[in-house]
């Protein structure tokens, strides 16, 4: 598929102007893990996963599992963009009766392929995905984005332990390793650090990138394609609310939606306007 790293920066600024005129309407939600993550479902959906907008349940598919599921703006903002389904949506999120709810669901919004929420879970489900791939003689493969303080979350641990046990090569897992949570720094919390170590030790490949630089996903996406009988955990070092100054490297961020002035400033920073 097409890398064209101009293009995706443009679709990438664009999900993240919709970030913040979602959350600002909806007065509720979580800013600074939904713009820390912006760039690696661009290039997971706009030029690596293989997806039908016009069926999004195709047996074929590639699939996405979002674990951290309170990120849920950067997955319907990247969804909406890709066309599963109309833009309009966006501005009824957490609305009594919208298909935008404060956490993905597979049963209500197209282009959804896990309901996710609870911490922790996601990577056994993206493990059940895959081994099915595998039984299946499936060529597809999975990706899941799990949250750094996710990892403290004792079930991420043995999903780990089966990914590697059953050799799940065609599963990819994208930490997003912005370093705060919602109390504050993750070592502070409950360190979990050495990720990268902790992965390895569990039998996975493990790649290090920046998770904003487009060029080292790709690389990244590349080496796990080449991985063979191992899965592939790519700890992205990312900035918690990516794209707003005052958000940046702010735990408050965390789950904290912005008023009119503050969207107003947030997207004049991103180069777009309140209702642009």
């Amino acid at each position: 598929m097409e890398r064209d790293i101009q293009k995706l920066s443009g679709i990438a600024c664009t999900i993240r102007q919709d970030i913040i005129k979602m959350l600002t309407e909806s007065a509720s939600g979580h800013p600074g893990g939904s713009l820390s993550a912006v760039e690696i479902l661009t290039a997971l959906y706009f030029s690596e996963m293989k997806v039908d907008t016009s069926n999004p349940r195709c047996e074929d598919r590639d699939r996405f599992v979002l674990s951290k599921g309170h990120a849920a703006p950067v997955l319907y903002a990247t969804l909406a963009e890709k066309g599963f389904f109309d833009k309009k949506h966006l501005s009824t999120l957490r609305k009594l009766g919208s298909i935008l709810q404060g956490h993905p669901n597979m049963n209500d919004t197209p282009g959804v392929d896990m309901s996710t929420g609870s911490l922790g879970q996601g990577l056994s489900a993206a493990n059940g995905m895959a081994l099915a791939g595998k039984l299946d003689n499936k060529d597809y493969r999975v990706f899941v984005l799990l949250g750094d303080g996710e990892l403290e979350e004792g079930q991420v641990w043995e999903a780990a332990m089966t990914s590697a046990h059953y050799k799940l090569d065609n599963l990819i897992a994208f930490i997003d390793h912005n370093g705060l949570q919602i109390d504050g720094e993750i070592t502070e919390v409950m360190n979990p650090e050495s990720i990268s170590e902790k992965f390895k030790a569990f039998g996975w490949n493990v790649i290090d990138i920046d998770g904003h630089n487009f060029e080292e996903i790709f690389e990244a996406i590349d080496k796990a394609k080449e991985t063979k009988g191992k899965p592939t955990a790519v700890v992205a070092k990312t900035v918690k609310g990516k794209g707003v100054s005052f958000m940046e490297n702010v735990a408050g961020w965390h789950g904290t939606a912005p008023n009119k002035e503050q969207c107003e400033q947030a997207l004049k920073e991103l180069g777009g306007a309140v209702n642009g």
